[in-house]
Parts: C-alpha cells; structure tokens; sequence
C-alpha cells in the first residue's frame, strides 16, 4: 500500500515563499540547460470546440528524480452550474520508483512559478539601475509578477499598472500593498503604486516591461520603446497571442524559456512567420545564460527580451517543493492507494 500527499490550493498557499519558488524556477532553467530535463509532446484534447477541452503538460527532471504532469481542464458550461470553469492538478512521481509522490492543486503554483519566470527574465536582462516597472495587465497574475520583483529587484522605485479599463487598474492598485503584506509578506511602504490609462507615456517612463495579458493584437508599439528597456512577455502561450509589435524584436536581445515552444506559441512565434526575425534572432534559453554559456546585455542602450510561454517542468518542481514543505508544516491530507 502506498500513502500520497494531496494539498489544496489553500494548503499550498499557506506554505510557498515567493524567495523558495524563484530559487526552484532558476534552478529547473538551469538544469534544462545542462541537459538533465526531458520536455514530453504536450496533449490537447477538445471535448466541443470552444466549450470545453483539457491540456496535459509533462516532463522529467533527472536531477531531482522526479516526473510528471499538469493536467488543466475548461469547461465553459460550468457558468450555469456555479462551477469554476477552470481546474488543474499536478501528480508528482518518483523517477526510481514510478510510485506516485502527491498531487497538488494547480492554480496557486503555476500562478507562482509564473512571476518567479518573468522577475528572472528581468533580474538576468534588465539594466543593474533599473528603477520604474509597468505591469500591463490587471489580472489574477499581475500580482505573483509584482511580488516575484520586489523579490529580485528590491530596489525598485515606481510600479505602473495598465489595463483595458482604468476602473479595474485603479481598484487593483489599491489592493497592492496589503495584498503584498499579506499573502506574500513583503513590504512595499517605499514602492509607488500607480494605476494610468496613458500606456505610450508609462512604455515610454519604464526600464522593466511585463506583459501579462490575453491579447492577440500587439498592444505595445515599437516607437514608444526606449534604449535599455527590458520587457518579459509572458502572455503568449497559444498560437495567435501577440503582446507587443513584432519590429521591437527586430533590433532585441532575445531570450526564450523553451525554445521549442516559443517558437510554436510563444511570443516570437508571429515574428518569425512574418520574416521580421529569424531563429538566429534568439541568443539563447534563459538557463544558458544563468550558466554563462551565452552573453545577455552588454551595454544599457539594449533593448532585451525574454519570452516566457510557461514548461510543465516549473509546475513539477514547484510542486514537489511545496509536497516537501507540507511535511515540515504538517499541512495537507495523506491518501493510501
């Protein structure tokens, strides 16, 4: 008989530090870079289009001996029924075994692994001096993004938050700070929290850009990016997303998550049809450079980008941190099977 860990959402919000999360996300870019990950074909089923489908995302980190999936399903009918439309579950496996280590709630750790992705995007990228950050976007992820670079980048001075409409900005700047206080404990007394409806002039004001939206039209132009501005964007995730004009990759310092995937659903997937950039436009992955084996920015008038569309292999390792932490804090119910 074998005993498993099952943590809700509200059990892994309760253990998980945002400090812990971006430590095991560098740590997964890393070991992808020294070849010691497998990233399996990606499972997307449509039960009726447009209504209802599941996607399974896998993977194997050989340092760690561990494997599994995300599995995250849409059910767009579940409005009528009072159910959320959205699910997801990760199962964490033993690699010398093959017996199942727990199963976690997806929601909260993709959620975390997400801002710690597009915080070292900008940690790695951006300019040293970097003070004043955009947010374009006002949704459930903008807030795992704001406390992932406070996390990175403490020194920062003034956070921009845009969105479609200024009401939704406004009311989720002022929630920040005891939002940060609260779920994250982290102090954001020093930081300026503004919401704004002028996007060219916040681009224009920004050295760190990150894109968090569902957009399939280029929101950010070209000519309102300055010398040095670094932007992560991390809302292309399927085919036909695109956050910002295709030219700013043009002249980019560009660096990918996973390059396969990027290059099929990523934010360089439109460029690149379009013949504005070629493969060879993309320096490298992010683990490469965190191990020195390419050059990121060599001078602060580069514009740098990193394209994030998100690997399992977070998810996984994310979660077998917080099945860890679950022992320790005696959180969780355990299963036998």
């Amino acid at each position: 008989m074998v005993e498993i860990k099952v943590l809700s959402k509200e059990a892994v919000s309760k253990i998980l530090k945002m400090d812990q999360v971006i430590h095991v996300v560098e740590s997964v870019y890393k070991a992808k870079s020294e070849g010691l990950t497998d990233v399996w074909p990606t499972v997307f089923y449509d039960f009726e289009t447009n209504k209802a489908d599941l996607d399974i995302k896998s993977g194997y980190l050989k340092n760690k001996q561990i494997f599994g999936h995300k599995t995250v399903t849409w059910f767009g009918a579940n409005v009528e029924k009072n159910l959320p439309t959205l699910f997801g579950l990760i199962a964490v496996y033993s690699a010398e075994t093959g017996i199942p280590i727990g199963i976690t709630d997806a929601f909260y750790i993709t959620s975390m692994r997400t801002g710690a992705a597009g915080a070292l995007g900008a940690l790695y990228l951006a300019r040293n001096h970097s003070e004043n950050l955009l947010i374009v976007g006002a949704g459930n992820q903008s807030i795992f993004q704001i406390a992932a670079m406070l996390t990175v980048l403490p020194h920062l001075k003034k956070i921009q938050v845009t969105a479609l409409d200024i009401a939704e900005s406004e009311k989720f700047v002022s929630s920040i700070q005891k939002r940060l206080q609260y779920e994250f404990d982290i102090c954001s007394k020093d930081v300026i929290f503004k919401a704004t409806d002028q996007l060219e002039s916040a681009v224009k004001e920004s050295d760190i850009i990150i894109t968090v939206t569902p957009s399939r039209t280029p929101i950010i132009k070209k000519e309102w990016i300055q010398k040095g501005t670094h932007i992560s964007c991390i809302g292309a995730d399927m085919k036909g997303k695109q956050e910002i004009d295709s030219d700013i990759m043009a002249s980019a310092i560009i660096f990918v998550d996973d390059k396969m995937h990027c290059l099929e659903v990523g934010e360089i997937e439109i460029p690149l049809k379009q013949g504005i950039i070629t493969e060879s436009n993309i320096v490298g992955e992010l683990g490469d450079l965190i191990l020195n084996k390419v050059i990121g920015r060599t001078s602060d008038d580069q514009i740098t980008i990193f394209d994030a569309t998100g690997m399992a292999l977070l998810d996984i390792a994310t979660a077998e941190l917080a099945l860890q932490l679950s022992e320790v804090n005696h959180v969780g119910l355990k299963s036998k099977l």
